[in-house]
């Protein structure tokens, strides 16, 4: 189906070329209700107008600065008046000069207006202090200049969805056949009698619109709370003289909103103070080029981002006063991009429409061929009465309702249902989904590149140890200040709480309550901590000194810094950061005595060791560093950075959050690999990553630095076995991302905080950002945002992404057997019976079924842990799968049999005579072909597994659809036989069609059971252990008289996990390691097809076990050893065709009593493995080993020792590629490290004998 698929393949998750999506419309052609159809579908023509309105605002911004420009000289002259109810108010400048300002950038008026300072009095705020927060005060505020909201579109009510489903062409058909066959009904046969089957058709039209209207009405509620969500931002204010956190939509004109990197400007505003700041206007203006904020050039617009620097704005205009506001009321009826697999769905109804028009054509034409057949035999083709009329009306009746169920409309449409209830769902999950596509495609992730602050670990930091003056101390909360002090000078001390309290992003208010608050990232947070925990004063630190320039801390340099202006006119640059870095830039160091000193090359080392030691303790590791500026010193001038005095280093503890190392595990078994990328020190992010379980022992841990010098050709090689990346740039994060995808095709999922993630998370797949730490650039750049900083939510996620992606095949193969089975039988009774069983009524009610309740029954199955067992989908996974054709057609052709058998024979086997014979017999073809898709539907609930019933009570929606369907399944066969040309049954007939539907069941469970082949390009998802015993990826082309040491068995890539899903026993664990052992792969190589077990676990898992086997155990395995070797070595591969036997030798033997005596007194690790526990498909696995001896001379040479060799490679050639040439290839591939057991075992074996 993919060639037919092609103008629908080309839509990406994100990020997808409007030509493509223009593409895909043009191809979707035939359609029943458009306006149901492309409802959650991008509105193309308004983000036209959306970037019409971007061009204009850039044109405005450019002009106005350049008018304001040119207007600096014509100040006098201008005045402005106050109006009145303004004045009243309390107020001195009204909203349109407000607006006029900062829109305009008018620095003309600015300047009539006295300035920043001038307009804060004109709006009765303070710039310390913020405004009044009483009630009477904020409404008087809001009368004068607006709320901070734009006006979104009205939500659609319930009778918009009814008028919207009547839209259907179909159903409008059907509507005027009614309508005509209800006058010409009533006209020949009277009231009510001749009214039947119109109002039939009208009942039934209706019921089908008022059980979409009402899911589509329901699933609007569902986007609407959703989106609510999405616009919830927050930010700090001033108010009442007290710092808290408001929701956007609560600001004023007036408030004093404090910004840092990566926030959202809230509203438009004028720069009050602040240091480095540079805003990025794109998302306005679409201009990318960062502009620079000051007194000079005050001006910010609502929508913007801070992309560096920090600053203290006066909010001056609000909602819909903004240009922000006229835009986002735009751009909000552009809606999201529709998903892969909403066009692919639409794709596949399209052509299937397309061949259910056909079979309704064919059908009709067959059908009124066979009346004009009976008129000519009769000859009255000339002559029409009534009755011949309305059976034309009800044949073409038929046809319509051939392509009403036809087309599965209910496809794109089940998409946005189970996209729907699974949003809503991981919203309680605490995962934010903000576009619709992310839902689908983290179902398909192969890869998770995870930060690790505040998504790994806590995000709760403490200053736990510190380095000052050389001496280590500990650090906990019972320690009092004079014992941490009491070896360090005064003057350190001092100097210490300088550092913290002026170089930081953070700050520490009082609260309303009269409670100290510190505010700032965690980091910072721990650090005033710290200072706090020395005694120092935060406000008396601040105003002893005045701050003339900051570096605000950025991914890229790894440090913050700022320079003070002291008392006497002299000047002090602080620095912080990655311990490393601020360390190389330092020449000396404070003494105990706070004396400044040379740094030495003793002192040097002993502080790297330090850094080392508390980064191997999991801690992270901040230096403090300062240095006099000699003479004077301007706010735009650069500080070098080098000859730095060091303060001291402190190490943070943030311990990992409970359940990640579980949810590290879960994503192992799911196939799914987990990456560390931060830009903490290398030795804190290993220990941090071996205790999530994310570093394994033959993982690869590297720095930033290092991996960005790496060619593409290293890079190849390295990423594969990349587990941890430490001092990584966003740029570092961006690489690895790109590389994934494209090189290794995998489907990455990022996680995010920071405004410098926003490259990776807009290049990954799947884009993650954080809710609590991470910046608004991050979360707008993102696809999910993760509301509690959680690993554990992330894995959610993917079991929420994957339940999606199933939920929909299930729905898509319930819904296309109904589409064969109701083709074929209409089709083929029309062509050879000349009538069709299924009425119109009947197969409306039959569409509902299949269509809007059965989208509601399969497509909001809640996840499994199961599915979190599975191997993903990746990136080239076939939606169609073999297993769904096997499963549609299988059930297809057990209904089609029925339902035609029962044409054909049901009415001797059900004894049926008399004029309603031909009723009964169709109302029991009806009840019956429900019946198949009730029970069908069950068995859609697991398209692989036999048992269907698992958790079928706990989905409350699919227990009430199906009671709901045989409900009225039953009133419609017995009390509506009337309306729906249907007639009551008896209840050996009921039980007959119940029977026939229950029967469908063990069909489906034989249909399971035949093997299909697998569509994917993934990891075989087969359950067999020997899946994992046999490596997948050896090649099976090697010669014999290739040289060993030019053969190693490759890692398998990408991680050898992601075949296999399956928690294994104790025993399948010691058949998986025997297997892998017995074709000498290393420790580390079968560690990787066991999730959660490293290294380590396994060679002790093999030694615990081999010291618990007793000696009787030795000598059942040896005397097993020597029937094999006397019946088997080669006669086994000579049967098979594996080996030419024109000068075989014959099998060696075993040698006496006393040989066996020696194996069974043994070192554990010398005895030899037993057959049975090597079996593949009847062939003895051991016998690879023998194989292979025969097969390699070096081998033969170091079996044989001093005794001439007797066999050769070359008498041995592999004629056959098949599961034993495989196994033998894969034990060669290895046989260089096979010098263990096994190959003692032989040595022994074969030295003595031969």
């Amino acid at each position: 189906m993919g060639s037919y698929l092609k103008d629908f393949s080309d839509v990406k998750p994100k990020n997808s070329s409007e030509e493509a999506l223009q593409r895909w419309r043009k191809a979707c052609w035939l359609v029943k209700n458009r306006k149901r159809r492309f409802r959650f579908t991008a509105n193309l023509s308004k983000r036209f107008e959306a970037r019409e309105i971007q061009k204009s605002n850039q044109e405005k911004l450019r002009v106005a600065v350049l008018v304001s420009q040119a207007a600096l000289s014509f100040i006098q002259g201008i005045s402005y008046s106050v109006p009145e109810d303004v004045k009243g108010a309390g107020f001195k400048i009204d909203a349109d000069e407000l607006g006029s300002i900062v829109e305009g950038h008018n620095v003309r008026k600015l300047k009539v207006h006295g300035g920043v300072e001038g307009l804060v009095d004109k709006l009765s705020t303070s710039v310390s202090d913020g405004i009044n927060n009483s009630e009477e005060a904020l409404s008087r505020r809001r009368e004068v200049y607006g709320i901070n909201k734009f006006v979104e579109s009205p939500a659609k009510g319930f009778w918009l969805f009814v008028w919207e489903a009547l839209q259907d062409t179909t159903l409008m058909i059907l509507a005027v056949c009614a309508v005509v066959s209800l006058i010409v009904g009533i006209a020949t046969e009277g009231w009510p009698k001749g009214a039947h089957d119109g109002l039939g058709i009208v009942a039934s039209i209706l019921l089908v619109v008022f059980v979409t209207a009402t899911s589509d009405y329901k699933q609007s509620l569902q986007f609407k709370d959703l989106d609510k969500e999405k616009k919830k931002i927050t930010v700090q204010v001033t108010r009442n003289g007290y710092r808290q956190k408001i929701s956007i939509f609560d600001l004023l004109a007036g408030d004093i909103v404090h910004l840092a990197i990566g926030d959202q400007v809230p509203a438009d505003g004028l720069f009050v103070s602040g240091y480095s700041l540079l805003i990025n206007e794109s998302s306005l203006t679409g201009e990318s080029e960062p502009v620079n904020v000051s007194a000079e050039n005050p001006f910010l617009l609502s929508g913007t981002k801070v992309q560096d620097g920090s600053c203290k704005m006066l909010i001056t205009t609000v909602g819909m006063r903004t240009q922000w506001g006229k835009l986002m009321a735009t751009l909000s009826e552009g809606g999201d991009d529709e998903t892969p697999l909403q066009v692919k769905l639409n794709g596949v109804a399209t052509i299937i429409g397309k061949i259910g028009l056909f079979f309704a054509v064919i059908t009709f034409a067959v059908l009124v061929q066979g009346l004009f057949s009976k008129k000519m035999i009769q000859g009255t083709v000339w002559s029409w009465s009534i009755d011949e009329a309305l059976e034309m009306l009800e044949y073409f009746a038929i046809a319509v309702t051939i392509v009403v169920v036809a087309v599965p409309e209910g496809l794109p449409l089940a998409v946005t249902l189970s996209l729907a209830f699974a949003m809503k769902k991981m919203m309680n999950d605490k995962a934010l989904v903000r576009h619709l596509a992310a839902c689908e495609t983290m179902g398909s992730a192969t890869t998770i590149c995870s930060d690790k602050t505040g998504t790994l670990t806590t995000n709760h930091m403490t200053v736990v140890k510190a380095c000052f003056c050389g001496k280590i101390k500990e650090i906990s909360s019972s320690m009092e200040k004079s014992t941490f002090c009491s070896d360090i000078s005064d003057s350190v001390v001092t100097m210490i709480q300088k550092s913290i309290f002026n170089n930081t992003g953070g700050d520490i208010v009082l609260t309303e309550n009269g409670k100290i608050e510190v505010l700032g990232t965690p980091t910072e947070a721990a650090l005033l901590e710290f200072g706090v925990f020395l005694g120092g004063d935060f406000k008396a630190e601040r105003q002893a000194s005045k701050l003339v320039k900051v570096e605000p801390f950025n991914s890229e340099k790894k440090r913050m810094g700022i320079v003070l202006e002291l008392p006497g006119e002299c000047f002090q640059a602080h620095c912080k950061g990655a311990s490393e870095i601020i360390l190389s830039a330092c020449d000396k160091t404070l003494n105990s005595a706070g004396k400044v000193v040379p740094l030495d090359e003793e002192t040097y080392n002993f502080l790297n060791e330090t850094i080392e030691q508390f980064a191997n303790e999991a801690l992270r590791t901040l230096c403090l560093a300062y240095k006099d500026i000699e003479g004077e010193y301007k706010a735009d001038s650069p500080v070098s950075f080098e000859g730095y005095t060091l303060i001291g280093i402190v190490g943070i503890k943030d311990p990992v959050r409970p359940g990640v190392k579980e949810s590290v595990a879960i994503c192992r078994s799911a196939g799914i690999m987990v990456r560390m990328v931060t830009g903490d020190n290398i030795n804190t992010a290993k220990a941090i990553a071996r205790e999530c379980g994310i570093l394994t022992d033959d993982g690869l841990a590297i720095e930033g630095p290092e991996f960005r010098t790496k060619s593409d050709e290293e890079l190849q090689k390295i990423i594969p076995k990349l587990q941890v990346m430490g001092r990584s740039s966003p740029m570092d994060k961006h690489t690895l991302v790109r590389h994934l995808r494209s090189t290794f095709q995998e489907v990455v999922a990022v996680t995010g905080d920071g405004t410098n993630d926003a490259p990776a998370l807009h290049e990954a797949d799947i884009g993650l950002a954080m809710g609590i730490a991470g910046t608004e650039v991050a979360k707008e750049s993102a696809d999910v945002i993760i509301l509690d900083d959680n690993f554990s939510t992330i894995v959610t996620v993917a079991k929420w992404g994957r339940s999606v992606y199933v939920n929909i095949q299930k729905f898509v193969q319930f819904q296309l057997t109904v589409n064969v089975v109701a083709l074929i039988v209409n089709f083929s009774s029309a062509c050879l019976t000349g009538q069709t069983p299924l009425t119109a009524v009947q197969l409306l009610w039959v569409n509902m079924i299949m269509d809007t309740l059965g989208a509601l029954a399969l497509a909001t199955e809640p996840p499994t842990n199961d599915l979190m067992k599975r191997t993903p989908v990746g990136r080239k996974g076939n939606f169609i799968s073999n297993v769904m054709w096997r499963n549609i057609f299988g059930q297809s052709i057990y209904q089609f049999v029925v339902i035609w058998y029962l044409q054909t024979a049901g009415k001797a086997v059900f004894r049926l005579h008399g004029d309603e014979s031909e009723l009964i017999l169709n109302t029991i073809i009806f009840n019956s072909f429900v019946f198949c898709q009730a029970f069908n539907e069950i068995n859609s609930r697991d398209m692989e597994k036999i048992n269907v019933f698992k958790g079928i009570l706990d989905n409350y929606v699919f227990v009430g659809v199906l009671s709901c369907t045989v409900f009225f399944q039953a009133i419609i066969v017995e009390f509506l036989g009337t309306f729906a040309n249907t007639h009551p049954l008896t209840w050996q007939q009921w039980l007959a069609s119940i029977l026939i539907g229950l029967l469908g069941m063990p069909i489906a469970a034989a249909i399971k059971m035949i093997p299909v082949g697998s569509s994917s390009n993934i990891w075989p998802q087969s359950t067999s252990i020997d899946d994992l015993i046999i490596p997948q990826n050896f090649n099976s082309d090697i010669s014999p008289n290739q040289d060993v040491e030019m053969v190693t068995t490759p890692d398998p890539e990408p991680n050898p996990v992601n075949k296999k899903s399956i928690v294994w026993s104790d025993e399948e664990e010691l058949k998986i390691i025997e297997g892998h052992k017995a074709f000498g792969n290393r420790w580390s190589q079968i560690a990787k097809f066991l999730p959660g077990r490293s290294e380590n676990d396994v060679k002790n898992h093999w030694n615990k076990t081999k010291r618990r086997q007793t000696s009787s155990r030795k000598i059942q395995r040896s005397k097993k050893l020597r029937g094999f070797y006397q019946s088997t070595v080669l006669e086994e591969y000579i049967r098979n065709g594996i080996f030419n036997s024109a000068d075989a030798p014959p099998p060696p033997q075993i040698g006496d009593d006393q040989e066996e005596n020696d194996l069974i007194n043994a070192e554990d690790d010398d005895i030899p493995l037993s057959v049975d526990d090597y079996d593949i498909d009847g062939v003895p696995f051991f016998s690879f080993e023998i194989a292979a001896a025969f097969e390699i001379n070096n081998c033969v040479d170091a079996v044989a020792g001093e005794a001439s060799p007797v066999i050769s490679g070359d008498d041995y050639a592999i004629v056959e590629e098949d599961d034993c040439s495989a196994g033998v290839a894969a034990s060669y591939l290895a046989i260089d490290e096979a010098v263990d057991e096994e190959m003692n075992f032989l040595r022994s074996l074969f030295s003595d004998d031969m």
